[in-house]
């Protein structure tokens, strides 16, 4: 008889490990919530900061609520790596200058600006004495040594790290799937992707189970479950928030670097989140990070221009999604700002230099901590059996499809992607900073203030199909990776069956025949009358350093929306 192997002795152990804790937590957590543990939930971060701080507000009539909120989105959707609240429930004591305890003293909490918050973290952040899998069954039992920058902010500005959340093995996905943890689903419908690799904290969120989670972005993996959630994100330019002691998809790379973000349920409480972490001089944390206070900013009376890009060149935007970019240009413009189209630099020629970046070591570094059994998300399988291709017959199947297709981008990722020597690696950075410049100047010949872009060409994918819809479609985000643009994501509507539906025969279109290949994969998948109710987003995008301007530009969108009658609202789970 076979034995089990060691991945799937470890799989079990961690999912073993992680309903102990949950079966663990007191018969109340396993309640529905009273109209008490609701008024928590219902608390901006300010004044739930507020209340905890007088000592209006317990540590366990916070953690009971959220907790609650906890138990019902892991049994509803599958998103947690760790639980740890049984641990948050128990202060740490810590000495008086006078030498007696001082535990959960209200005066103790005075200069404690996130006092009481509750702060999910992706799986992929370092908390002493707990795993950081990254989704792989080889980091089971390695619990860290010591925790991450933000972690350590965290904790000093009092609050509460009360889960982990699931990622995919590796990080790069569309789908937030593992062996080690399962399948992660979407809140509005279990049989369509929380987005990826932030997944776990998209649902969490999604679910009132978090104030705030703390989430990584490479390629859009805070942003792309903020669109398909319907929740709040925006990733930073590198250096602005703390990152140390977190791991990243592909380890060493620094062209494309990862950055951590945070991610809300509520926009007023990621500003508030940004502002009161920049408080905590972060940079006294993370060697990493540039000492650069925070930055008030009000537009509210001041009229902006808006450049929109309404195509990246590789997947056009779903009518779902154009619907959603549309009603955000109309709301602007009622509201007197300037909205104007923009051909940008690009971003096809510019995505392709920041993917091979990303794999120029062959994909080593992402592969290597994959055992021989364990499965990967369906886009990485790809990549790996493209990476893996002999470049000749790369070369030749690229001649193909330009002749037969004259699909260009695809053709230009089958003869790109492959193990890069030094000296290729050096003249693709140059080429990146040359990108950067050429958006620089159409920014400065502009004058823009913001751009807006859809997330993602697609709302929220069905499970399982994020191989027809590609690691390239994530380009509308990507994009401002590479260009280490501040990014952020709101929700603005969702899918209508009616309104959102592809016209009668599009297959049979000639929009859809002059498709490239990764297009029509990509709408393969899409189906309004499936995918009626699931949240929709807009991107917003400013500058580097930008991140309180960008704040404030989400803020106008939202603003400008609800003017127009179209407030997002979002599904009470």
């Amino acid at each position: 008889m076979f034995s089990q192997s060691q991945h799937r002795r470890d799989c079990a152990a961690k999912q073993e490990e992680r309903q102990k804790k949950l079966d663990g937590l007191p018969s109340s957590f396993f309640e529905i919530c009273t109209e008490t543990d609701n008024k928590v939930l219902d608390l901006p971060l300010s004044e739930l900061v507020e209340r905890h701080t007088a000592g209006s507000l317990s540590t366990a009539s916070i953690l009971i609520a959220y907790g609650k909120k906890v138990v019902s989105a892991q049994k509803a959707t599958n998103c947690l790596a760790g639980v740890m609240i049984q641990e948050a429930l128990v202060p740490k004591v810590t000495a008086s200058p006078t030498g007696s305890d001082c535990t959960d003293i209200p005066e103790q909490r005075l200069a404690k600006p996130l006092s009481g918050v509750p702060v999910s973290i992706k799986d992929c952040i370092d908390i002493e004495g707990y795993d950081t899998t990254i989704g792989y069954s080889t980091n089971v039992n390695h619990p860290a040594s010591s925790s991450a920058a933000i972690v350590r902010l965290l904790h000093d500005a009092g609050a509460f790290t009360h889960v982990k959340t699931t990622v995919p093995p590796g990080l790069f996905a569309l789908e937030t799937s593992s062996d080690l943890f399962g399948r992660t689903s979407n809140p509005y419908n279990e049989k369509y992707s929380s987005g990826a690799s932030t997944g776990g904290g998209g649902s969490l969120l999604a679910y009132r189970g978090s104030v705030i989670e703390i989430g990584t972005d490479l390629g859009g993996s805070t942003r792309l479950p903020a669109h398909f959630c319907g929740i709040y994100a925006m990733r930073s330019s590198i250096g602005r928030f703390p990152c140390q002691g977190t791991f990243p998809p592909i380890p060493g790379l620094e062209s494309v670097a990862t950055i951590c973000a945070p991610m809300s349920r509520r926009l007023e409480d990621l500003e508030e989140f940004w502002k009161r972490v920049v408080q905590m001089r972060p940079w006294e944390y993370d060697h990493t990070c540039v000492p650069l206070p925070w930055r008030p900013i009000n537009l509210q009376e001041t009229k902006l221009k808006f450049g929109v890009i309404w195509e990246d060149g590789i997947v056009s935007p779903s009518p779902a999604c154009r619907r959603a970019l549309e009603w955000t240009c109309e709301a602007l413009k009622k509201q007197g700002h300037e909205v104007v189209d923009f051909s940008p630099p690009s971003i096809p020629e510019c995505l392709n230099v920041g993917l091979q970046l990303c794999f120029g070591d062959g994909g080593a570094g992402f592969f290597a901590p994959l055992r021989k059994d364990e499965k990967l998300d369906p886009v990485m399988v790809a990549v790996k059996s493209l990476l893996g291709m002999p470049l000749l017959i790369k070369k030749f199947l690229a001649m193909i499809t330009r002749k037969l297709t004259g699909d260009e981008v695809w053709a230009s990722m089958l003869e790109t992607l492959h193990l890069k020597s030094p000296a290729e690696e050096r003249a693709l950075v140059v080429s990146r900073d040359e990108h950067k410049a050429r958006w620089h100047q159409a920014w400065e010949d502009e004058g823009f203030d913001f751009l807006l872009t859809v997330p993602h060409a697609l709302p929220a994918i069905p499970t399982g199909t994020a191989e027809k819809v590609t690691l390239v479609s994530a380009s509308y985000m990507m994009i401002f990776n590479i260009l280490d643009y501040v990014a952020g994501v709101l929700p603005v509507s969702f899918v209508d069956r009616e309104t959102d539906a592809l016209p009668k025969d599009f297959m049979k279109s000639t929009e859809y025949k002059n498709m490239g290949l990764i297009s029509k994969g990509a709408y393969s998948v899409y189906d309004a009358d499936e995918m009626h109710g699931l949240p929709l987003g807009v991107q917003v995008v400013g500058r580097r350093f930008e991140e309180e301007k960008v704040l404030q530009g989400m803020k106008i969108v939202e603003a400008a929306l609800e003017g127009c009658g179209r407030k997002f609202i979002p599904q009470e789970f």
